[in-house]
């Protein structure tokens, strides 16, 4: 490493993001621009440990070669850091923005002292890769004459079909909305990441590397003007699905049905789309102007509705976790390498506390009833839990009413959709997946594989392209008998 004990002299020290009461006034991307000479030192600090964990499979899923890069961007070689950074991950301009980075929580230097601002660094290498001009659209120098037809445009999807392509196959991705790239068109605010600058500009390469993409194509058995997807299995040599998972965990408890009860995803892809299409003036998205907002579940998810929420001006914001809050510091039973399951900040907990004062979350709190007036919801009734004996259970006489005039449903997903499952008669696991071994992705249909959240559950966007590019590799070796693919 350039600096032996960079890790001792330095401390980490994150990017900053704009300031909260600037950035709610727009949906711009939260981040501060890269500055150069601070990320050398956060790269200084890259341990030289000898075993590096942020790349193992505690760490990084797609294996990013972190030590690598980290150290040549400490020497300023920022060209040799994206060629390396590519080596491993397609779209390191997505997960530098997104990914919650369990290579920090398994990097080393984490042990005993802050883990290196890994993230940061990978983000402001690609950054740099699109202003020079580094990073062109690759076609392959010969096609095989195969085609494969990938359904569902996400991470894992747009991986797979780069790594296709590269490989000399005629690809076409097949996408139901609007706007290629799936969950991260419309499933993450233009504040995490933006869509025209980021996701646009990505996609742009992949076609100019000789990928077709079909929007607005609804994959199913062909009736009510869907596409039949037997006669993509039929006119192609292999099917690829990606298609997520999409069925929201819902929240069964009297007065669901009310009106201004929404899924989160609902509320995002809304939003999104029609700022994408109108700035919101076609006002084709679910409002919480003046609302008072209340959100279920936490995680990214959650906090993208809060974050959306104080953008529209909600008139208040509580989120309701059902668990405990996390600890400062790793519990005993939560030792490193694993990922560490401690209390954080995001930006819409930032955000929502420079705005009204308090962080939105509450904790140990259960959703109970819905309460009407006039047959939209008007508040939330809820009791608070504790586990006891392995088993969250009600506290008795902690009954309490919360108003809500917006409640948004940000518990998970259950799995994918079967609608362009079934008529292939594709076997399902136990908890309705596309059933596929890791590591092999053949789904019980011959040429038909299945790879990301479809295939392993609601999981992250680097994961899905570790899916997609091994997913890939497989399919490769499936209809040719080899592989060059990694």
């Amino acid at each position: 490493m350039g600096k032996p004990t960079g890790f001792i002299e330095i401390v980490r020290d994150t990017a900053s993001y704009r300031q909260p009461q600037t950035r709610l006034r727009d949906f711009g991307e939260i981040y501060t621009e890269h500055d150069e000479t601070h990320l050398q030192e956060q790269g200084a600090r890259c341990m030289d440990c000898g075993v590096p964990f942020c790349q193992s499979d505690d760490g990084c899923p797609v294996h990013n070669l972190i030590p690598e890069w980290n150290d040549l961007v400490y020497r300023s070689q920022w060209h040799e850091a994206l060629k390396r950074l590519h080596k491993t991950n397609n779209f390191p301009e997505f997960t530098g923005r997104v990914c919650p980075a369990p290579c920090e929580g398994s990097c080393v230097l984490g042990i005993n002292d802050d883990p290196v601002t890994i993230k940061n660094i990978e983000m402001a290498i690609v950054d740099r890769g699109f202003a020079e001009g580094w990073i062109k659209a690759e076609q392959p120098e010969t096609r095989n004459g195969k085609k494969v037809a990938v359904v569902g445009s996400g991470p894992a999807g747009l991986a797979a079909a780069e790594q296709l392509n590269r490989a000399g196959y005629l690809v076409c991705v097949y996408e139901r909305a609007d706007r290629i790239g799936g969950l991260l068109m419309y499933g993450i605010p233009n504040m995490k990441l933006a869509k025209a600058e980021v996701v646009d500009r990505r996609v742009d390469l992949l076609k100019q590397s000789g990928i077709e993409f079909k929007t607005n194509q609804h994959i199913a058995d062909g009736s009510n003007g869907s596409v039949d997807i037997r006669v993509l299995q039929n006119e192609n040599d292999a099917v690829l699905l990606t298609t997520g998972a999409t069925v929201p965990r819902d929240l069964g408890i009297p007065g669901r049905d009310l009106k201004g009860i929404h899924f989160a995803m609902d509320f995002l892809t809304s939003n999104t789309k029609s700022w994408l299409d109108s700035d919101h003036t076609d006002l084709e998205y679910i409002s919480a102007k003046d609302k008072n907002v209340i959100v279920i579940g936490g995680g990214d998810t959650g906090t993208d509705c809060i974050a959306t929420s104080l953008r529209h001006g909600c008139k208040s914001l509580v989120n309701f976790e059902l668990f405990p809050q996390p600890p400062a510091d790793r519990a005993d039973n939560n030792p490193w390498p694993s990922w560490p399951k401690i209390y954080r900040t995001d930006y819409g907990h930032e955000e929502s506390h420079d705005t009204f004062g308090e962080d939105p979350r509450v904790y140990k709190v259960s959703s109970t009833e819905f309460i009407e007036t006039n047959g939209v919801v008007s508040g939330v009734r809820t009791v608070e839990v504790e586990m006891k004996e392995g088993k969250l259970q009600a506290i008795a006489g902690s009954e309490k009413e919360w108003k809500a005039d917006l409640v948004l449903l940000a518990m998970g997903f259950l799995g994918p959709e079967h609608k362009c499952s079934d008529p292939l008669q594709v076997a399902y696991d136990g908890r309705s997946n596309y059933q596929a071994e890791y590591g092999q992705y053949k789904t019980s249909v011959d040429n038909v594989f299945a790879a990301g959240d479809c295939r392993r559950g609601q999981s992250l966007v680097v994961w899905a392209i570790n899916e997609g590019r091994e997913a890939a590799r497989e399919l490769d070796r499936h209809l040719m008998g080899s592989t060059i693919l990694p």
